[in-house]
């Protein structure tokens, strides 16, 4: 941490910065020196909002009552979530434990901030989305990492929860698909790590933020486990509403009270012209527009990882969700932090390397966000294909 002459909490010394950010100014500064940039670095669609949505605001620009709302956020957007999860997972959810929040990070922010007590540990994988590590670190609790591979699918198990759960234990963290891997916990798996929390009397989070972009599986949701999950969402991803920043959780019916009572003081409501448009995420013509992005996500995936494997990354297991390959460069190189720099200046290709999202062999992986179209995907990799021989950080390079 940087020294500073204003007094930061001590809290903050343990909150890193996001290093993706720094690979994305470089590439912002090399485009406005005249460079071609493909960027591969930022989990962010490259799709706009569905017709309807943006039509929806359009015309609520033009109204005049656009003003507080409910903390837990309007009750037909509350009502839309609810039958949402009905449609996409076939689980029953009362619209009463539905929380629309400010993102999904406004979501993981309420309950963290409801549920971490100083001291608190909380289980999550390595690899994982590292705002989710820091997050319970600003709550004054303990984020506990634990490695993980791609014989699990980079997943916890019960086993490993088992494992590691300790007295001052008090939940696990975890995300499916996630972020980096794009891969998904096996159902069974998620119901035993369920069973495991549960019998320590521990607190179960689970981010499917992801889950509409699920490939060749059914979009099963940790909803299905109980009413004592808690499960985080967005529009951001499969709605392709980053900007609008608006999101949700599920909760259980007797923590609904508390998470509303720190909404309240946190944020007040979520955007009103954000919720008011969202409530037209959910007609048919915009669930299809969203499913014709699902399917144009999995063929890029499709396209994407043979022509990674055919220059020298290894992709160790097929990521089934998202829009992210995790691949491993050490066949390639040393250290993937310097090979993603060195590839953005050599190649025009923005790449995000494993030290943001853990500290198990962060070096050896590298996380390609296939957020472009597959025209400039192909191009990505004939440009990685042409600068990899002459990288300074290449295996046995002099």
């Amino acid at each position: 941490m940087t020294t500073s002459l204003y007094p930061f909490a001590r809290r903050m010394a343990h909150v890193e910065p996001f290093r993706v950010m720094d690979i994305q100014q470089r590439a912002f500064e090399l485009e406005a020196a005249g460079r071609s940039i493909i960027h591969m670095e930022i989990g962010q669609p490259d799709f706009a909002a569905p017709a309807p949505v943006l039509e929806r605001a359009r015309q609520l620009l033009d109204d005049d009552r656009l003003g507080y709302t409910d903390s837990l956020g309007l009750p037909q957007l509350r009502t839309a979530i609810a039958q949402f999860h009905a449609v996409q997972s076939g689980v029953v959810v009362d619209p009463a434990r539905v929380m629309v929040t400010t993102g999904a990070s406004g979501a993981l922010m309420t309950l963290l901030g409801s549920l971490v007590n100083p001291g608190d540990e909380w289980l999550m994988p390595d690899p994982c989305y590292p705002c989710n590590r820091h997050m319970v670190s600003l709550f004054g609790g303990l984020p506990r990492l634990i490695p993980t591979s791609a014989q699990s699918q980079f997943q916890l198990s019960a086993a490993t929860v088992r494992e590691h759960w300790r007295p001052r234990t008090r939940g696990v963290l975890l995300a499916s698909p996630s972020n980096p891997t794009g891969t998904r916990i096996a159902p069974d798996e998620l119901r035993a790590v369920h069973a495991e929390v549960r019998a320590n009397g521990g607190v179960l989070i689970v981010d499917e933020i992801y889950l509409g972009l699920t490939y060749g599986a059914r979009r099963d949701s940790a909803l299905a486990l109980g009413e004592d999950v808690f499960v985080v969402s967005s529009f951001s991803k499969y709605f392709a509403m980053t900007g609008w920043r608006l999101g949700w959780l599920v909760a259980p019916p007797d923590a609904m009270r508390g998470l509303e009572r720190f909404a309240q003081n946190a944020t007040i409501c979520p955007p009103a012209l954000a919720q008011h448009a969202a409530l037209a995420a959910f007609e048919p013509a915009s669930l299809a527009i969203c499913e014709a992005r699902r399917e144009e996500f999995q063929a890029r995936r499709d396209d994407l990882i043979p022509a990674l494997q055919g220059i020298g990354f290894k992709v160790p297991t097929l990521p089934d969700g998202a829009f992210y390959v995790y691949a491993d460069c050490s066949a390639l190189a040393t250290d993937s932090a310097r090979l993603a720099r060195e590839l953005l200046e050599a190649a025009g290709v923005a790449l995000t390397p494993g030290d943001d999202f853990g500290v198990h062999e962060p070096q050896r992986w590298l996380r390609f966000a296939y957020t472009c179209d597959r025209t400039l995907l192909r191009q990505a990799v004939a440009r990685l294909k042409e600068a990899l021989p002459h990288i300074k950080c290449a295996v046995g390079a002099a």
